[in-house]
C-alpha cells in the first residue's frame, strides 16, 4: 500500500494535483505518526491492514468536519473536506456490501463459537483481523449485537 501512496504522489505531482499531493502527504505523514506510535509494542510492524484502518478513520474525520462545516454556512470547506475523501478511499480496499458483512459476522459467530453479548469482543476481534478497513464496525457492532441478542 506504500508503494501504491509513493506512486500516486509522484504522478500527481507530475500532473500539479495540489489537492491530491497534499492529501496524499497527509496520509503519509498520519502512517509515519503509526509508525511511531507502535515503536514501543513488541511488534513494530505497520501492516496494510493498519493502513487501511488508519484510512478509515481519516475518512470518518473528514465526514464530521464536512458536516460541521456545512451546519456553520461555510459550504466551500465542506467541499474541500469531501474531495480528500474521495482520494483517500481511492487508496481504501474494497468495502463489504451489507449482505458480505452480515455473511461475515455470522461466519464470525459460529468460528467464535459466540453465544451472549460477553462474546461479542471476540467477534470483533477476529472480524478487525480478517477484514481491516473494509467494513464499518460500528455499523457491524450493531449487526452482532442484534444476532447474539
Amino acid at each position: 500500500m506504500r508503494e501504491k501512496l509513493m506512486a500516486a504522489l509522484k504522478e500527481a505531482m507530475k500532473s500539479k494535483e495540489t489537492t491530491r499531493v497534499n492529501t496524499i502527504r497527509m496520509v503519509q505523514s498520519a502512517i509515519k505518526d503509526l509508525e511511531i506510535a507502535n515503536r514501543t509494542k513488541p511488534d513494530a510492524t505497520v501492516t496494510d491492514g493498519d493502513i487501511a484502518q488508519l484510512l478509515s478513520k481519516l475518512v470518518k474525520q473528514r465526514e464530521e468536519s464536512a458536516k460541521v462545516y456545512d451546519e456553520g454556512g461555510r459550504p466551500e470547506l465542506a467541499a474541500k473536506e469531501r474531495e480528500e475523501i474521495a482520494i483517500i478511499t481511492g487508496f481504501m480496499p474494497k468495502q463489504l456490501s451489507d449482505d458480505e458483512v452480515t455473511e461475515a459476522i455470522k461466519a464470525a459467530i459460529a468460528e467464535t463459537g459466540a453465544a451472549s453479548i460477553k462474546d461479542m469482543g471476540k467477534v470483533m476481534a477476529l472480524l478487525k483481523e480478517r477484514f481491516p478497513g473494509q467494513m464499518d464496525f460500528a455499523k457491524a457492532s450493531g449487526q452482532i449485537k442484534a444476532q447474539l441478542g
